[in-house]
């Protein structure tokens, strides 16, 4: 698999529209290009593809690729694109060597050639008894032996194990299972044996299992358990996070260590990948020569004074007081901020897309997660700095029937789109945009609500107020509070697991405390922003749920 789509379309393009003597021309080229690549250092694309084609691309004008990407890249490059020459060794101008000759002038298996390609012998594809097969240049070989040349001498050197050899390899993993079972797997106790004995892992790795095999009944690593679903996935990792011990984990579904925190990683990514990540592109984010400018401290004010902090009006609630204690952003700063935002989304980005949640890393989703942390930081900056723009705005729409804390709530949300979808590459200062995206949503919001109001006016509603009968009856009312309750309790149950303890705990439902976003957050893990997104989330479902069961509930 390609670790760039710009190489797997270059590949695509060539076996498309390149004649075959010009692809038999390019694939010589792309091996020569691989002996000049360093793993260290990145790489223009249109480089690449000009030593490779002679041409310049018209796509991807700005991205550069790893070292280490274009290795693997180019290696598959040479091999997918000799596949389609369909070149006859014979008409080859070197000799050609297959997998079973390397294995034999080398004194290695077949296995070990194949993990040579892994470790970059160029491989190529050639017509060989009418069969396509995988084949060597001669040149290609040397340059690897060369250098490679400890790791071949090394596996040349190898050696039939006898059988005093065999029966230490059983003694010493079958300690090691008994000493700790569960903690240390096949793979790992092979690993160990491997360097005591100074034999390759592969080959304790296979002895094991042979004898496993052969001997079922003291079979040291008895069959695994059946494969787990999604579901016995979602169950681990939910336990994991709640505090339940990888060994414990392990004991308890009859599975290493290993393979528990395995899963665990497998469900992470997933959750990681499964979460949209939307940013706008720049020029500069696939240029390393830029990085540290764009993470780097937010410029002072372009006048040099300290930042501006406008009174707040008086008689105004807490909530909206606290925000003339935020400083406005000048426009380089306001610029400095939504390039750094989407600048660490790109690169969280970059790295979502070479994660496998079948093999994905610790390190990687960390590093994942942390680029999203600190993306999101940065958002909660530029919305703070920008609520007060809400309330201007929703000042001018508060009329009769439009509550105030209603249309600050709503225009919160358009501002938080807005921060999604601004491109700051424009040069435009936000608070344009912006205002007129929270201007566009009340114009469609105010109408619809007061449209919906006005259905329900009768005429005739200072009569029906006149004649209302306001006393209660107690068995009624306890009645109705039953069924409300109950409905209260069917809705809850149609929300998921977080959404339902949020909602639970931010109304104290049921006898719960309440708890604010910031306590919520903590005990969640996620930040206080997201805890509130998700309270609206819930609520528009509860809201939905109601609708369409006719329930009026004051929470709503």
């Amino acid at each position: 698999m390609y670790r760039h789509p710009a190489m797997k379309q270059l590949k695509d393009q060539q076996t498309r529209y390149a004649p075959r003597e010009r692809r038999l021309e390019q694939i010589d080229r792309a091996e020569q290009l691989l002996t000049e690549i360093e793993g260290a250092k990145r790489y223009p694309y249109e480089y690449l593809c000009y030593r490779i084609t002679g041409y310049r691309p018209e796509g991807w004008p700005a991205l550069v690729l790893d070292g280490g990407d274009v290795q693997h890249d180019l290696r598959l490059f040479v091999e997918d694109l000799s596949a389609t020459a369909r070149q006859a060794v014979e008409h080859v101008a070197e000799p050609v060597l297959t997998v079973e000759e390397v294995s034999r002038r080398y004194n290695v298996s077949p296995r070990t050639v194949t993990r040579w390609r892994r470790q970059g012998l160029v491989a190529r594809r050639f017509v060989i008894d009418r069969r396509t097969k995988v084949g060597f240049l001669e040149s290609s070989l040397q340059r690897f032996v060369a250098a490679h040349r400890a790791q071949v001498e090394r596996g040349s050197r190898f050696r039939q194990l006898t059988e005093a050899e065999r029966d230490e390899i059983i003694r010493r993993a079958r300690r090691m299972a008994l000493v700790r079972p569960g903690q240390a797997g096949l793979v790992e106790i092979a690993r160990r044996i491997a360097r005591k004995m100074a034999r390759s892992t592969e080959t304790v790795r296979l002895t094991l299992k042979a004898y496993d095999r052969d001997h079922p009944d003291r079979a040291i690593f008895p069959a695994m358990a059946p494969a787990l679903d999604d579901d016995a996935k979602a169950q681990i990792y939910r336990r994991f996070r709640m505090g339940v011990s990888a060994e414990v984990l392990a004991r308890q579904h009859g599975r290493t260590r290993s393979s528990i925190y395995r899963i665990i990683n497998e469900m992470r990514a997933r959750r990681i990948l499964g979460t949209k990540l939307e940013f706008i592109d720049h020029a500069s984010f696939a240029q390393p020569e830029h990085a540290e400018a764009i993470l780097g401290p937010m410029p002072e004010p372009a006048d040099g004074k300290p930042p501006r902090r406008p009174k707040a009006p008086k008689g105004l609630p807490p909530y909206l007081a606290s925000l003339y204690e935020v400083p406005l952003l000048d426009r380089e700063q306001e610029m400095h901020l939504f390039r750094k935002m989407n600048y660490l989304k790109y690169r969280a980005n970059q790295l979502r897309l070479k994660v496998d949640p079948s093999r994905a890393r610790t390190s990687d989703l960390d590093e994942i997660e942390r680029l999203q942390e600190e993306a999101l930081a940065v958002k909660n900056q530029i919305i703070r700095a920008n609520l007060r723009l809400v309330v201007s705005i929703a000042k001018r729409h508060v009329g009769p029937a439009n509550n105030f804390f209603e249309l600050v709530s709503d225009g919160n949300m358009s501002l938080i789109r807005a921060v999604e979808k601004f491109d700051f590459s424009r040069g435009n200062k936000f608070s344009t945009y912006a205002s007129w995206a929270i201007m566009k949503n009340f114009a469609r919001t105010i109408p619809e609500e007061n449209y919906r109001r006005d259905r329900f006016v009768t005429g005739h509603e200072e009569m029906f107020e006149a004649a209302a009968d306001n006393r209660t009856d107690e068995h009624e009312y306890e009645s109705a509070l039953k069924r409300m309750q109950e409905a209260v309790k069917g809705m809850l149950g149609r929300l998921d697991e977080r959404e339902r303890k949020i909602i639970v705990s931010r109304f104290g439902l049921g006898g719960a405390s309440e708890q604010t976003l910031e306590q919520l957050g903590r005990e969640l893990g996620i930040t206080k922003e997201r805890v509130r997104q998700i309270e609206s989330r819930a609520q528009d479902k509860l809201r939905k749920i109601a609708s369409e069961e006719k329930l009026d509930l004051p929470m709503l």
